[in-house]
């Protein structure tokens, strides 16, 4: 890694300058007192100066090309905020260009390009990483300590559930198949996945199944939180589902949707099944475990702090920021990220084919 230590603050320059951006992660990136908002890239100037009056530094560049703001040698770090399809092209981009890379998720449009990323990663010898930022929540920071000391046993199922009434975003480029590769599967429901595999600690799958759906989308003026899609450019489905077979045995079962005709709603809920006990979380943060104790089941609860210090994406930034500073490990590894992409694309190509899909050998 390079020598970046002697550097007081990071330089951090941001490509794409949209809603996640805003009102996520920059609020989070400019609490920190050891980094420097240097630079905004997109495609439209005057946003990415709007940007940089808002949150970067007094002295903050903008652009619209992003290679430009590449050759900044003083920039340590980039942030990508921009569609799936771009990630793969700006990420390697960036690492070639000696910067460090915090992804937007997904990591890619595809697990090819996905893997793109990893490997110009290890040859750079540079940072990069994934926003699987509920991997910080509260709850499954929590879940993911229960876990690792082993109180739930081999965890042998696992549901990873991401699903809405009616909830299609029908603004920027979700509904669009070449730029954002899918729809919910890639877009909710990875979250979901990224944080089963990770409670789990299990990335070796051997084999998927999957369905995918396209049925509602081709209603006109349909009902919907934020106002009726479009059927003639909704190119993505609207529901997907898999089953995921790990090496070890274990059984992972995914759903996802924008548009199901359930009340059996939330998104980022995991439900983890042991030899020895159960947990689940729901949409509302609350952590059930349930197991046995002295002859008897029992199911506790445990609860969002009433005072949380740290929200989920100001822990992601300053660990982030951490891990670059001071060259340590970060909690989301490219070499996770990229399982993630690897089993969303299966469960594409099972729902094509009607085959499962093996992986290695």
């Amino acid at each position: 890694m390079s020598d970046i230590k002697s550097v007081k603050k990071l330089k951090i320059g941001i490509i794409g300058c949209g809603f996640v951006a805003k009102e996520y992660k920059l609020p989070s990136l400019s609490k920190l007192g050891n980094v420097e908002l240097a630079a905004f890239c997109d495609c439209k100037l005057e946003r990415a100066q709007e940007y940089a009056r808002t949150y970067g530094a007094k002295d903050a560049k903008t652009y619209i090309n992003y290679k430009e703001m590449l050759k900044d040698k003083s920039i340590d770090a980039v942030h990508i905020f921009t569609p799936n399809k771009l990630h793969s092209t700006m990420a390697i981009d960036a690492l070639e260009a000696g910067k460090h890379v915090m992804c937007e998720k997904p990591m890619a449009v595809n697990a090819k390009e996905a893997r793109k990323m990893y490997e110009a990663a290890k040859k750079a010898d540079k940072k990069l990483s994934v926003g699987y930022q509920v991997r910080f929540r509260h709850d499954y920071q929590h879940l993911k300590q229960i876990c690792e000391r082993g109180d739930l046993g081999e965890i042998y199922f696992a549901r990873a559930y991401a699903i809405r009434r009616r909830a299609v975003p029908t603004w920027g480029a979700f509904l669009n198949k070449e730029e954002q590769g899918g729809g919910p599967l890639i877009d909710i429901g990875c979250h979901a996945l990224d944080l089963t595999l990770w409670l789990m600690d299990n990335y070796k799958v051997k084999s998927v199944m999957g369905n995918v759906y396209h049925k509602l989308a081709n209603r006109r003026n349909a009902p919907n939180l934020w106002g009726p899609w479009d059927p003639d450019k909704f190119q993505v489905e609207d529901s997907a589902f898999g089953f995921i077979t790990m090496e070890s045995g274990a059984t992972i079962i995914v759903e996802t949707s924008w548009a199901l005709n359930t009340v059996d709603t939330g998104e980022e809920e995991v439900t983890l099944c042991g030899t020895e006990g159960g947990a689940s979380v729901k949409q509302n943060q609350i952590l059930r475990l349930n197991g046995e104790k002295s002859g008897e089941l029992f199911v506790s609860v445990y609860r969002k702090p009433a005072k949380e210090v740290e929200s989920d994406t100001d822990k992601e930034a300053r660990l982030w920021i951490e891990s670059i500073s001071n060259d340590t490990p970060y909690i989301v590894k490219p070499e996770q990220t990229l399982v993630v992409d690897e089993v969303l694309d299966a469960i594409y190509e099972s729902g094509k084919t009607g085959k499962a899909v093996y992986f290695g050998g």
